[in-house]
């Protein structure tokens, strides 16, 4: 008996108390997938991250629903009352401005809060941005590690970085043009001169994707002024032999110490020694003390 058939079967309508995660373009609205489009129109209601944005897209496929907003500054509160209203028999479907839901996206509280309360979760699948670039980028992609947008707090953002820069995965993260520059010089700062791919308006008209350093991305974006949304692939740390390093017979103070006498503060030879240990600054920074 042959069921492939089933592989392909889909309920046939939208059901009751149940959270839809439906994926929209990033750009090219020939993404949008035809079940998409169809979850949209039969739910009762679409909690939008702007529904301005959301009520365009749904008008161009000619689909009206009413819209709710949640969105990060309202999501405590907006929450409850959508799944409230699911718990009553109702059906939803969560957007985004653009992309998949709940990824580096508040949608992920709803989700949850759908999960505790007993919530059916379906996700419609489409685009991705991290994924879209990554599958372009020509970097290694049987590991990698999704970091999204930096913090903004100067200490966190110094803290995750020092983190990541023994991590062995390719990294992803998201940027916005006008902290693009910043972004790269802490990138550089952190992982040294790594392979990097630089992916922007991904499937829309001016998309570009450049493969090139940490180091020249500085230097092209000095002069170039960034536009759009990027996402950025960022080569994982490389695993040094002891055997082939100056410093292999060298304590932790000793490493310190040979780059102040290269010239360099006392802070930028604990980073230097760091980076070439593969370990977090902090960890030297502690050592030092």
């Amino acid at each position: 008996m042959d069921n492939s058939k089933e592989l392909f079967e889909t309920e046939k309508e939208v059901q009751p108390k149940t959270l839809y995660v439906v994926a929209t373009p990033i750009g090219n609205l020939s993404d949008m997938t035809e079940r998409g489009k169809r979850i949209l129109s039969e739910v009762d209601f679409v909690a939008a991250e702007d529904t301005r944005i959301s009520g365009k897209l749904l008008g161009l496929y000619g689909i009206k629903k009413p819209l709710v907003n949640y969105f990060e500054h309202n999501r405590a509160e907006m929450g409850d009352r959508i799944v409230s209203r699911l718990e009553g028999g109702e059906s939803c479907a969560i957007v985004t401005d653009a992309g998949t839901p709940a990824i580096s996206d508040p949608g992920e509280d709803l989700c949850a809060l759908c999960h505790e309360r007993g919530i059916r979760v379906v996700p419609i699948p489409g685009c991705s941005a991290a994924v879209t670039a990554l599958s372009a980028s020509g970097m290694p992609s049987r590991r990698f590690t999704f970091e999204g947008f930096l913090p903004r707090e100067k200490k966190e953002q110094r803290e995750l970085l020092d983190e990541l820069q023994s991590e062995k995965r390719t990294m992803i993260f998201y940027e916005a043009p006008h902290r693009l520059r910043k972004t790269l010089d802490a990138f550089l700062e952190a992982f040294g001169d790594r392979e990097v791919c630089l992916a922007r308006e991904i499937t829309k008209l001016n998309e570009e994707i450049v493969k090139t350093t940490l180091a020249r991305a500085v230097e092209i974006y000095t002069e170039k002024e960034p536009r759009g949304e990027y996402a950025i692939i960022i080569a994982g740390a490389t695993e040094v032999k002891n055997s082939d390093c100056f410093w292999e017979n060298m304590t932790v103070e000793q490493h310190v110490e040979f780059y102040i006498s290269q010239g360099l503060s006392k802070m930028d030879a604990i980073k230097k020694t760091a980076k070439d240990r593969g370990v977090p600054k902090n960890d030297i920074y502690k050592e030092m003390i």
